[in-house]
């Protein structure tokens, strides 16, 4: 089972900026996600750059693609960081993200959310043999 722990953006970080002490979040942060490569169950993860960089695609109902370049005004709807990891179970999982430091600073309310990923054994009976097995070898 994957799960993703996303850290929600904020004002500051949409801005480019750090707390003005990031070292203490920092090295918690090192802290954690060494403990979870050493106990096998980290696959990515990292910090995004602010909004401004990005850009959206959006598809119209004509089938039409616009591509919007970034900076997106709801902060609180972004993302700035994320820590993908694999565990045998959702409690598992829980119990990981429970430990997640505060990527803000400590004392600073904030939350992350966690979200499950898609595997391939939830789509069997909606997918073609064929496209399944497409995606299988691309190890999706």
């Amino acid at each position: 089972m994957r799960f993703m722990i996303i850290v929600k953006a904020t004002a500051d970080s949409e801005a480019g900026r750090f707390p003005d002490n990031p070292e203490p979040v920092f090295a918690a942060m090192a802290a954690y996600h060494e403990e979870l490569a050493q106990a096998g169950v980290l696959l990515d993860g990292s910090g995004l750059q602010p909004s401004s960089k990005g850009w959206r695609v959006h598809y119209g109902a004509d089938g039409k693609r616009t591509v919007v370049d970034g900076p997106f005004t709801e902060s609180k709807e972004l993302i700035a960081g994320y820590t993908l990891i694999q565990t045998r179970s959702r409690e598992e999982a829980l119990e990981w993200t429970r430990r997640f430091p505060n990527p803000i600073n400590e004392g600073v309310p904030c939350h992350v959310e966690v979200r499950q990923l898609f595997e391939m054994e939830d789509f069997d009976g909606l997918l073609s043999e064929t496209t399944a097995e497409r995606f299988r070898k691309i190890d999706m």
